[in-house]
């Protein structure tokens, strides 16, 4: 009953959810005030090994997004390096990305792989995205391309 619960409450986030593989969100998942990793440390998920909080002071403007950062130290080696450091899909859910929609990724679920940051919306997306990882990364990022809003073409 109690998994019969949680499979129908995945279903109604799913609907709540649901972005169409046709195109549609922002390269990186933000807050209303445009903070990604709603204002936590990219840096320190490799650094410390935890979601420090950012600050203010340190931060810097990346992909349509301000991310902040714990120290000068964090925010240098980001601008050196977002690749590395930026969560893998834009923070958006890991799971629902790999089931083909997007939903918000909480900074506080988080889980590196094979040096790759990723964020699930709370602990049942994870724990459903951990059940097979290597198969929901590889549907992850054939899903992800999909997702990114279409730029204007240019006409000559």
């Amino acid at each position: 009953m109690k998994k019969m619960i949680s499979l129908l409450l995945l279903l109604l986030f799913y609907i709540a959810c649901s972005n169409s593989l046709s195109g549609g969100v922002d390269p990186v998942n933000k807050n209303d005030k445009g903070l990604a990793l709603r204002g936590y440390d990219a840096v320190a998920y490799f650094t410390e090994g935890k979601p420090v909080a950012g600050r203010a002071e340190f931060q810097h403007k990346w992909n349509g997004a301000v991310w902040q950062f714990s120290s000068a130290a964090n925010r240098d080696a980001f601008t050196k390096n977002t690749e590395k450091y930026a969560p893998q899909y834009g923070g958006y859910c890991a799971y629902a990305v790999s089931r083909g929609y997007t939903a918000d990724g909480d900074p506080q679920v988080w889980k590196i792989v094979d040096g790759k940051l990723y964020l699930n919306y709370n602990q049942e997306a994870r724990q459903l995205w951990e059940a097979d990882i290597s198969s929901n990364i590889a549907k992850g990022d054939e899903n992800w391309p999909k997702f990114l809003k279409k730029k204007p073409e240019h006409k000559n």
